[in-house]
């Protein structure tokens, strides 16, 4: 399996850096093929703009997703983008590595979606959810919050977690036809102990190794559009 691991922070030293390192060790000892984009590493662009494209259609006026189409046929990324498109096309799994901000993702990982995720390459009028592009992939998402299980539940301060992971898991992977394996969630890794911390790394560890055989999330029929 070829795996690309998409990671979002800016401290190599962070838990989250720990969980990414952990990932290519054992995917890597699996068997698994296994390429990281580094995003902060990388000094990745999070801002689209005209600046994704050699050349444009209509330098008269910037319209983001007509340039996108134009770039997809003839071939006008800029290298940059071009590199992670090319990554993406050869992942059969897809994971997003990152620390819950804002109820979301970092912006530089919610950018690297806007520019790599662009219509014509990854999903086109009739090329979404069950007709996306990317059927047969899957994407899952590994990541940190800073509050504890008991916030991230119907009735809790910040609400149910998998309604706030909606637009990523279902706006995101499943848009452009990817399978979405269920999230990996450290809650509040910066907070608990050492020990604790040891235990989420090898509940990861178990993750990974069962990654084949891991069921994909059934979303409601009401979030999928007609």
């Amino acid at each position: 399996m070829n795996v690309l691991i998409v990671y979002a922070h800016p401290e190599p030293k962070s838990f989250n850096g720990a969980m990414k390192d952990l990932a290519v060790q054992v995917l890597k000892d699996a068997g698994h093929s296994v390429v990281v984009s580094d995003l902060y590493a990388m000094k990745f662009t999070p801002a689209g703009g005209p600046g994704d494209f050699l050349e444009r259609q209509d330098d008269a006026f910037f319209h983001y997703q007509r340039e996108q189409m134009r770039a997809t046929s003839d071939a006008l990324f800029v290298p940059e983008l071009k590199a992670e498109m090319d990554k993406l096309v050869w992942a059969d799994l897809v994971i997003f590595q990152f620390p819950l901000w804002w109820f979301s993702l970092p912006a530089i990982l919610k950018g690297w979606v806007d520019r790599v995720f662009a219509m014509g390459f990854s999903y086109g009028r009739e090329q979404r959810y069950a007709t996306g592009v990317f059927r047969g992939k899957r994407g899952m998402l590994a990541m940190t919050t800073g509050g504890p299980p008991s916030s991230y539940v119907a009735g809790g301060n910040h609400g149910d977690l998998h309604q706030l992971l909606l637009p990523i898991q279902h706006g995101m992977f499943a848009f452009v036809g990817m399978d979405v394996l269920p999230p990996f969630v450290a809650y509040g890794a910066a907070r608990v102990s050492p020990e604790e911390r040891a235990a989420y790394l090898e509940a990861f560890r178990e993750r990974l190794l069962t990654l084949e055989s891991t069921s994909p999330i059934e979303f409601e029929a009401a979030a999928r559009p007609a």
